[in-house]
């Protein structure tokens, strides 16, 4: 361990920062991998020149991973042995500072993976055998001490002082270092003495069976309370896979008093169809169901893909769509592949559907937006330590030439409009239309109306649907070609509706539209 008593601290400039949320748009990052080198990057580099790309690209929040030291640079973060100590391989605490610090003046929210489900069990650098004993933060019975899954410690939350650690732990990130806001990792092994491993969670008595740890919720319940009360325009997500009821409700309520809650389905349904569907079973009733799926009274964050889904062993989306075509049809100097176009028309329309049917925010993992390929795999022996897939090749977005920098193109427009709209979150989202025989998903948010035309080959010419009547013009089109599309419409175009007496007492007319396979619309109502 290291005293840092720096002989200049790092003064904050921006001290009455607060973050929007309205909605709240996370670019998850991380800043070891976040350099194209092939090496460890810096809180320096990440400031000078990774935040210009979030702000650029609209995002309104970062959420950084492997804040806290930890001693195995592959563990991700998540294997932690220093909880208040930035990780010095990434630069100063002062560094870090003004990392966030310059963040808060471009406008954009600092969100903290906080890592308090487990500690790494090395007793050289971690809490592991401080005073000599196996017990002093954590369980006494080996059987609750040791994390089976993960090879590490968990606390026992019903010590007094263990309480007191990692509460402090809180505060001192959001004192010391003005971060906005936390991710908790592992709820769902933090709540269940089973850490939900094997578990179905198929109906609400697996959630209320004594088998779940009232230590750890009465943890989390007061890290809420206290985050919150520290600074009341905190933001605290849990990542929590059983659909615990609550855990996003305020505690008057009775609940846990997280903001959000990760949308962990998602990601999963997305995985699911690509692997196991035909393109002709894209269902919208499924799709729509699973991107909509969550309890009224609770705020979630809505992601396709994260950075569990880009690890090695797994696939990002891009790479599960287009897989080897990606080394050789990626040039806009080349002819492409029907695998190329096939998965860029999806990619996009997987992000938009996702993206625009939030109740509370929209999570996209650092170069994810515009199809990073390939995988992340952090130095080790199998690999010979290279740093080749623990990085991010930024230069693939800004060449002109190549259909990475469309895919990042349509992702900035499509942030950028769901920031035009005040409140986008809190909008009421009505379901216009779902025809899984013909594949078409339409549903509207205030005087936006979104399209999705999924079937593999079937275009439509003069598609109808009822929709409020008026004046649509077509305001972001997946097919456009600035975005790796064929131009099929004329998005110049202004589209009525036709007067049906049947339904002018609703104010509802046909609007009839050419609908392009695989192809997704935002049309504006006037």
């Amino acid at each position: 361990a290291q005293v840092w008593e720096p002989e200049q601290r790092y003064h904050f400039r921006n001290t009455q920062f607060k973050a929007d949320t309205s909605p709240l748009l996370i670019y998850e990052t991380h800043v070891g991998m976040s350099t194209e080198e092939e090496k460890v990057g810096s809180y320096n580099e990440f400031r000078e020149k990774v935040l210009p790309r979030v702000k650029e690209n609209g995002y309104n929040a970062i959420q950084i991973m492997a804040i806290q030291e930890h001693p195995y640079y592959g563990s991700f973060g998540y294997h932690v042995s220093s909880f208040f100590a930035p990780s010095s391989r990434n630069g100063t605490p002062e560094e870090l500072r003004e990392l966030i610090d310059t963040a808060h003046a471009m406008g954009i929210a600092v969100i903290m993976d906080i890592v308090h489900s487990h500690a790494v069990k090395n007793e050289v650098e971690g809490l592991g055998r401080m005073d000599g004993s196996y017990d002093l933060y954590f369980h006494s019975s080996p059987e609750r001490r040791y994390h089976q899954a993960w090879d590490s410690l968990c606390f026992d939350y019903g010590k007094d002082e263990v309480l007191h650690f990692l509460l402090s732990n809180c505060k001192y990130w959001l004192d010391e270092f003005r971060f906005d806001g936390f991710r908790f990792d592992g709820v769902t092994s933090m709540i269940y003495r089973s850490h939900g491993l094997e578990e179905s969670f198929s109906n609400y008595s697996d959630y209320y069976n004594l088998g779940q740890d009232g230590d750890a919720i009465c943890y989390l319940t007061l890290a809420n309370k206290l985050i919150h009360e520290v600074n009341p325009h905190a933001i605290t997500i849990a990542e929590e896979v059983s659909g615990m009821p609550g855990l996003a409700m305020s505690t008057e309520a009775g609940g846990y008093g997280f903001d959000y809650r990760m949308a962990m389905n998602i990601p999963d349904f997305w995985i699911k169809q690509i692997k196991e569907k035909k393109d002709e079973e894209w269902y919208p009733t499924a799709i729509w169901w699973e991107t909509t799926n969550r309890r009224a009274d609770e705020k979630t964050i809505s992601y396709a893909e994260s950075h569990d889904q880009a690890l090695v062993g797994d696939k990002t989306i891009i790479f599960r769509l287009i897989d080897a075509d990606m080394y050789w049809y990626m040039s806009k100097l080349m002819s492409s592949s029907m695998a190329v176009d096939r998965g860029l028309a999806l990619h996009k329309m997987i992000r938009l559907v996702t993206a625009t049917t939030i109740n509370g925010g929209y999570l996209n993992f650092m170069g994810n937006e515009f199809g990073h390929p390939e995988w992340i795999d952090f130095p080790r022996e199998g690999n010979n330590w290279s740093y080749r897939y623990a990085r991010r090749q930024w230069h693939l977005a800004d060449d002109q030439n190549l259909k990475y920098h469309e895919l990042g193109e349509f992702d900035r427009e499509m942030i950028h409009l769901i920031r035009s709209v005040p409140d986008f979150q809190s909008t009421q989202l009505v379901k216009i239309w779902d025809k899984d025989n013909d594949n078409i998903l339409a549903y509207m948010r205030d005087e936006l109306l979104f399209v999705f035309n999924f079937h593999p080959q079937k275009s439509y010419s003069d598609y109808g649907m009822l929709v409020p009547q008026g004046k649509y013009q077509i305001i972001l089109d997946s097919d456009d070609k600035a975005f790796g599309g064929f131009g099929l419409n004329d998005d110049s175009i202004h589209h009525f509706t036709q007067y049906d007496q049947l339904y002018a007492s609703d104010n509802k007319g046909w609007l009839k539209l050419y609908l392009p396979a695989r192809t997704a619309y935002v049309m504006r109502r006037t």
